[in-house]
C-alpha cells in the first residue's frame, strides 16, 4: 500500500477542498447560517477523488512520454520509481474513475432529490466532464497540458465549477459574491500549476510539453503567477472578504522567493501556496 501513496499526491488534496469550503461557507451566510452537511460531505468526497483521479492520471500520461523520467532531486512517483507497473495504474485510474463517480452522483441526489430533473442532469453531465477533465490533462491522443490549456482547464474545475457548484447546490441559485469568489479562489489554484510548469519548463520543453508558463518563459510566467495571486487579492477586498489579506505577507514572501529560485528550489514553495489557497478559502467565510 505504501508504494501508492506517493503518487496520490496527497499534498495535493487540500487545495482541491478550497473551492468547496469557499462556496459551502458563502452559501452558509447565504441560507442564514444553515447549510446541509451530507451536501458538504459528498462535496468533498467527490473533489478529493477527482483531485486524485488527475494526479494519478496526470503521472500516467507523463510515464507514457518520460517526460518525469528526470526528477531533479525530487522524490520519483510510482511509476517513475519503479514500484508500480502500467498496469497497477490503470486499475487505480479505473478505481477513482468509479469513486468519483459514485461521490457525484450521491452529492447530485442528496441536493436535488432526484436524478431526472434538469438541475440534476446538468450537475450529472458537469461531472461526467470533470471526470474527463481530470484524465485527460496528460493522458490520451487530446490531452490539453501539452497544448498549453493546462491553467483553463484548473480555472474552470477546481475554481469555477468547485466553488459555484458547492454553493448552488446548497442555495438552488447563483450571486454575483459567489461568482468573483470562485475567480478569486480559482487564481491560486491556477498558480500551483504554474509554479509546477515554471519548476518542470526545461524538462517539458524536452518532451514536448507546452505548458503556458513554457510558452511564456520563466521571467514571464513568474510575472505571470504574481499577477494571478495579485488578482485573486483584489478580488476578494472588492466583495469585502477583507480577512484574506492577513495571508498577503506570506504571498509577499512567496513571490520574491519564486523570483530569486529556479529549478527544484521552487518545489519547496507549493506547499506554501496550496496552504495558503487553503488558508484563504477559510478567512473569505470568516
Amino acid at each position: 500500500m505504501n508504494k501508492y501513496i506517493v503518487s496520490l499526491r496527497l499534498r495535493t488534496l487540500p487545495l482541491s477542498m478550497s473551492g468547496i469550503i469557499l462556496g459551502s461557507g458563502l452559501a452558509y451566510d447565504y441560507r442564514l447560517s444553515t447549510i446541509d452537511w451530507y451536501v458538504f460531505a459528498w462535496a468533498i468526497l467527490t473533489t478529493l477523488s477527482l483531485q486524485i483521479l488527475s494526479n494519478l492520471s496526470n503521472e500516467y500520461g507523463d510515464a507514457q512520454r518520460g517526460t518525469d523520467s528526470d526528477q531533479h532531486g525530487r522524490a520519483a512517483y510510482g511509476m517513475q520509481a519503479g514500484t508500480i507497473t502500467a498496469q497497477e495504474m490503470r486499475r487505480m485510474i479505473i478505481l477513482f474513475v468509479f469513486l468519483s463517480m459514485v461521490f457525484g452522483t450521491a452529492l447530485v441526489l442528496t441536493a436535488f432529490g432526484t436524478l431526472l430533473s434538469m438541475q440534476s442532469l446538468a450537475f450529472l453531465a458537469l461531472g461526467a466532464l470533470a471526470i474527463v477533465g481530470a484524465m485527460t490533462y496528460t493522458l490520451g491522443k487530446h490531452n490539453y497540458g501539452y497544448k498549453g490549456w493546462g491553467d483553463l482547464g484548473v480555472f474552470l474545475f477546481f475554481g469555477l465549477l468547485s466553488t459555484m457548484g458547492s454553493f448552488y447546490l446548497q442555495t438552488q441559485t447563483l450571486t454575483a459574491e459567489a461568482v468573483l469568489a470562485a475567480v478569486a479562489i480559482a487564481l491560486p489554484n491556477v498558480g500551483v500549476l504554474n509554479l509546477n510548469n515554471v519548476r518542470d519548463m526545461d524538462n517539458d520543453l524536452k518532451h514536448g510539453k507546452r505548458t503556458l508558463a513554457s510558452r511564456l518563459g520563466k521571467t514571464a510566467g513568474k510575472i505571470y503567477h504574481a499577477m494571478l495571486l495579485l488578482i485573486c487579492y483584489v478580488l476578494f477586498v472588492c466583495i469585502g472578504k477583507y480577512w484574506v489579506l492577513c495571508t498577503l505577507p506570506v504571498i509577499i514572501w512567496h513571490v520574491w522567493y519564486i523570483f530569486r529560485h529556479d529549478g527544484h528550489d521552487l518545489d519547496l514553495q507549493m506547499p506554501v501556496l496550496m496552504f495558503t489557497t487553503l488558508t484563504i478559502a477559510l478567512l473569505a467565510i470568516v
